[in-house]
């Protein structure tokens, strides 16, 4: 199994020419990596499973593409993981709060009391969050569910970083005022 940027960069060339045992080394050595990657930005693990089968089919028509002169072998894999989870993200339409009853929750831990307060505490924060403008509520989640950078809300919303970041920067100020913390 490929493990260092030598024998990644050799695999990828070898995948290149069609080389099927290749393909598959290279999968053993990189699919932890590049789901944790896409599972990360799509959080839930089914479909991050579907879009890491897709990430792997570019691999196999792409390989030809990479140049070791231009970045890491590990640098390409992960770049086109993540910009496919981010294709992903931006196909699929942002939901509310209303039909997405999991987002806020935290694991149980068996006591009724604790589970009963953790509900109380979600519900004020979608309370606090559906005071906020929709457009600002919609970029905290991006970035704290999600998991999306600046720049890529950014793009998203149509709206310059320093705005994104300004109004990330009040939106959570706005949230702990609201929760009194």
């Amino acid at each position: 199994m490929p493990t260092s940027k030598a024998d990644l960069t050799n695999a990828i060339s070898r995948v290149a020419k069609g080389d099927r045992s290749a393909f598959e080394a290279l999968y053993a050595a990189t699919s932890a990596k590049l789901f944790g990657v896409v599972v990360r930005i799509l959080v839930r693990r089914d479909l991050a499973e579907e879009v890491l089968q897709e990430v792997y089919l570019r691999v196999w028509q792409r390989a030809a593409e990479y140049d070791p002169a231009l970045s890491s072998p590990i640098t390409w894999l992960v770049a086109i993981a993540r910009n496919r989870a981010l294709d992903e993200v931006k196909r699929k339409p942002m939901r509310s709060l209303e039909e997405m009853p999991g987002v806020l929750e935290i694991a149980n831990d068996d006591d009724p009391l604790a589970d009963h307060g953790r509900k109380e505490e979600m519900l004020r924060l979608k309370a606090c969050l559906d005071r906020l403008e929709p457009e600002k509520s919609q970029i905290v989640l991006l970035a704290y569910y999600y998991g999306m950078t600046r720049e890529e809300i950014a793009g998203r919303i149509k709206r310059p970083v320093s705005t994104v970041k300004t109004w990330l920067r009040r939106s959570l100020a706005q949230l702990k005022d609201c929760l009194g913390q």
